[in-house]
């Protein structure tokens, strides 16, 4: 009797130091994948978040190059230190681009509210030169991102052809 009870202690034991390395080996490949599960979660939300904010961009930039084309008389382009500000007359009203701080308007002289296009905005530099008898208009806009791992910088330069005065 004392040998079956010696041979079953021995393989009871057995079985509870296996189901430790199992459990062991569970929670290891159980954090591997936790790890990966997040890392993949983070990267997909930078995509889109750099997506919404190169989208938003590139519809404001379009917003900006049919106020320029639609523009009917001379466009003023004022500059200081932190701020800049363009004017184009339209037809029955004036649209005013504003960049000051880190935000770009739109203003219209037919409604008196101010409309947020661009926030987050690091740099954003408008200006004019005449090509071949057309007045050619660019904006230059840097977008900062969203998350503070560097990630490429999202640049964009638009450009529209104006009316002559």
């Amino acid at each position: 009797m004392k040998t079956f009870i010696a041979s079953s202690r021995h393989a009871a034991g057995v079985l509870l130091i296996e189901c430790l390395v199992y459990i062991a080996i569970y929670g290891t490949l159980t954090g591997v994948g936790f790890a990966a599960f997040y890392l993949c979660w983070n990267q997909s939300r930078a995509v889109v978040f750099a997506t919404d904010d190169i989208a938003n961009a590139l519809r404001t930039g379009e917003r900006w190059r049919a106020d320029i084309r639609s523009a009917i008389g001379p466009i003023t382009l004022e500059s200081a230190a932190d701020r800049q500000t363009v004017s184009m007359p339209e037809t029955g009203k004036v649209v005013v681009y504003r960049f000051a701080g880190s935000e770009v308007h739109r203003e219209t002289s037919v409604s008196a509210k101010s409309e947020l296009l661009l926030s987050r905005v690091n740099t954003s530099v408008m200006s004019h030169e005449t090509r071949d008898g057309a007045l050619a208009w660019r904006w230059e806009v840097q977008v900062s991102e969203r998350r503070p791992e560097p990630q490429l910088p999202l640049l964009f330069t638009f450009e529209a052809a104006a009316k002559l005065p």
